[in-house]
């Protein structure tokens, strides 16, 4: 079996640490809807799904979860 140059990393490199943190509040801007239906917002690149958050709604929101390549978030205001 190969997993080739990289030894298996689908997506190359160490991971970086994500820049939001369970429980604390960040402003966001939601800039598109995923097929769920939740806004898509970034936080320095990061994906953050904001439940319920519509496209150029401006917001403050609190992280619920973090995972290696996203957060799930809840609007705050």
């Amino acid at each position: 079996m190969s997993y080739g140059r990289d030894g298996g990393r689908r997506f190359g490199g160490p991971s970086r640490p994500a820049p939001v943190e369970v429980g604390k509040e960040y402003e966001v801007e939601v800039t598109e809807v995923s097929k769920q239906g939740d806004g898509i917002a970034r936080v320095q690149g990061f994906v953050v799904f904001v439940k319920g958050g519509k496209v150029g709604q401006k917001a403050k929101i609190k992280i619920d979860q973090v995972a290696d390549r996203f957060a799930k978030a809840t609007v705050v205001s």
